[in-house]
């Protein structure tokens, strides 16, 4: 399975949108908006930024499962 590393993240608040690369081997909790400086935290359920407001889903999670029923603290 190839992972992607690349994901676009959508600001909810400006629709500002920025392509990002995303850590391999962790969840990233918090982002800035660079256009509008909003701090965006993850929805309820999800594990990072990229799960909630990016095109991709995290690469634990692609790892972890195809159906996203898992946290990326989980793996080990």
């Amino acid at each position: 399975m190839d992972i992607i590393a690349k994901s676009t993240i959508i600001c909810p608040i400006c629709h500002y949108q920025k392509e990002e690369i995303m850590p391999t081997n962790a969840c990233l909790f918090f982002y800035e908006c660079e256009n509008c400086h909003t701090i965006l935290k993850p929805k309820k359920g999800d594990c990072c930024v990229f799960c909630s407001y990016g095109s991709v889903p995290c690469p634990p999670i692609q790892i972890k499962n195809k159906n996203n029923d898992g946290c990326c603290n989980e793996l080990s």
